[in-house]
């Protein structure tokens, strides 16, 4: 909590309420001198719902493992399952935007996030909320994965009374009706249903509701998923909890950049407003240091003795050395929040080959990989596939028996499509182009050098990579078919050429008879 709160402090102000109460009103970041590193960390939290969950493109896509074996059919319902959860998750009663944008900032900050999804019956549709961490404690299962959830929750006794009626404590249901807003500490608990002794479930996780401040269990259901995605970016063996390299390596600099900042800012107010030296018994009133103040003089005050308000000699030379240790600063915070890794490499020249535009991309694809990874893997992936266990156990997909033969009893897994995974596919179309350029220097050489590449196959996975439409391709049986047809066309054209050039010859050599016997006559 205390680290936390460090990281909060520098970082994240307004999440600052680890181990201090906040009053509504108060201002988060009056303790700051500088706001760079706040700036530096809402950068990196954008970005990963820009790079990993863009609204403008459908980046979930669903699908199996051996996808070639799909028909038409097959792959119709799974889209149809994409476009149905993309329904319900921008639904803005389902506040997936707002947990997830407030997931992906404290994943920046602390490495970590607890983001809660859950069937909201009232309007058969999906509810996802993002927990303070302050409030949530877990502990890992024996293969590593999150095993157990215990999460505070202060609901009123309204709350209370409208969810869980009769099962309340007789101290809640008791309340008066002035003691409606009283709120009572309880605590959810996330455990596998082994676990759970007092009664067996059905289902894998077991979730308990207990009202702490009554000692009271109020709810015990079962549940299919664990409810809860908490993804960690990089954890360390013996602790549960993850940690984020970004504020690990920036946090001596966050608070090294306040204190420069602040010498900086007195520096320069002395710089332009210095201290004065003020001559005893000759000034009569206060020194009204300011754009038209005056200050009374004692008018027997001799002038030549010295003025009698001057300021006092500072040397300023400093000043830039300062400024530049605050850019350098801010470069290595830059560097620490990865900011650097978020774009292209920036072009050396106008015209560039496509050797050196690949270049380009694979050392973008190099350093941006490590950072957005672990969150597709452990966030993305973990959300999206319990979303659409939700949603299949709610029969929000249809009947069952509207699913294929072949997709029944299928994990189904989710691909994503993303700013990055462009950069990775657009990295054929490159290769592509490179492969062609070799080839034709190959065949200036040997003109066998062709047959060592299956340009079909080529270009195809180039367009595929380029992001090129699926119903803009044939499939590969038509598109065979439709080749075969152009080889005979071309077949017959060229035979046809060549009958009509043997027509010309025979008539030209006629003709030639013709004249050689005129002639003889």
């Amino acid at each position: 909590m205390e680290h936390w709160q460090d990281i909060a402090y520098n970082f994240y102000p307004e999440r600052a309420d680890f181990t201090v109460e906040r009053v509504l009103g108060q201002e988060f970041a009056d303790h700051l001198n500088t706001s760079y590193p706040i700036i530096i960390r809402r950068e990196l939290g954008n970005a990963f719902s820009g790079m990993l969950r863009p609204s403008n493109i459908e980046w979930s896509v669903p699908g199996i493992e051996d996808m070639d074996s799909l028909s038409i059919t097959d792959r119709q319902w799974l889209q149809y399952v994409g476009r149905r959860m993309r329904t319900h998750q921008y639904d803005r009663h389902s506040q997936f935007v707002r947990a997830t944008k407030e997931g992906d900032h404290d994943f920046a900050a602390f490495g970590q996030c607890v983001v809660s999804y859950e069937m909201d019956w009232s309007r058969m549709g999906l509810l996802y909320r993002c927990w303070h961490l302050r409030d949530v404690a877990w502990d890992d299962s024996y293969d590593g994965t999150v095993g157990e959830v215990h999460r505070k929750w202060k609901p009123t006794v309204r709350e209370l009374k409208k969810r869980y009626g009769d099962k309340c404590s007789p101290a809640v249901t008791g309340c008066k009706e002035t003691e409606q807003g009283k709120r009572i500490a309880c605590r959810v608990v996330t455990i596998p249903s082994e676990q759970y002794t007092e009664g067996k479930l059905l289902q894998p996780w077991a979730q308990i509701i207990l009202d702490c401040d009554n000692e009271t269990v109020m709810e015990v259901i079962g549940r299919w998923t664990m409810g809860y995605v908490i993804p960690r970016w990089q954890t360390v063996s013996g602790s549960q909890y993850a940690y984020s390299p970004a504020t690990v390596a920036g946090l001596p600099d966050a608070r090294l950049i306040q204190a420069i900042t602040l010498t900086l800012l007195e520096a320069g107010e002395i710089a332009v407003r210095p201290p004065l030296i003020a001559t005893k018994d000759a000034i009569r009133s206060d020194m009204n240091y300011y754009a038209g103040g005056i200050t009374i003089a004692d008018s027997a005050y001799d002038e030549r003795l010295g003025d009698v308000l001057r300021p006092i000699a500072h040397d300023n030379s400093g000043l830039p050395f300062g400024f530049e240790m605050l850019q350098d600063i801010r470069g290595m915070l830059s560097t620490a929040f990865y900011l650097n890794k978020l774009t292209l490499p920036p072009a050396e020249s106008k015209e560039m080959t496509a050797y050196e535009t690949s270049k380009r991309v694979e050392e973008y694809i190099r350093q941006a990989l490590p950072l957005f990874e672990p969150m597709e893997n452990d966030y993305n992936a973990v959300m999206q596939e319990d979303t659409f266990e939700e949603m299949m156990r709610a029969g929000l997909f249809g009947p069952p028996q509207n699913i294929p033969q072949n997709l029944r009893g299928k994990k189904v897994n989710f691909q994503f499509k993303s700013p990055l995974h462009d950069a990775i596919d657009r990295k054929m179309g490159s290769q592509f182009m490179e492969t062609k350029e070799l080839l034709m220097q190959a065949a200036e050489i040997d003109p066998t050098a062709a047959a060592d590449v299956d340009i079909r196959k080529a270009f195809r996975q180039a367009l595929v990579g380029l992001g090129t439409p699926t119903d803009w391709l044939r499939t590969q049986d038509e598109a065979n078919r439709v080749a075969a047809e152009m080889m005979q066309q071309r077949a017959a054209e060229q035979e046809t050429a060549q009958l009509a050039a043997q027509g010309a010859a025979v008539e030209q050599a006629g003709r030639g008879a013709e004249a050689i016997q005129a002639a003889s006559g």
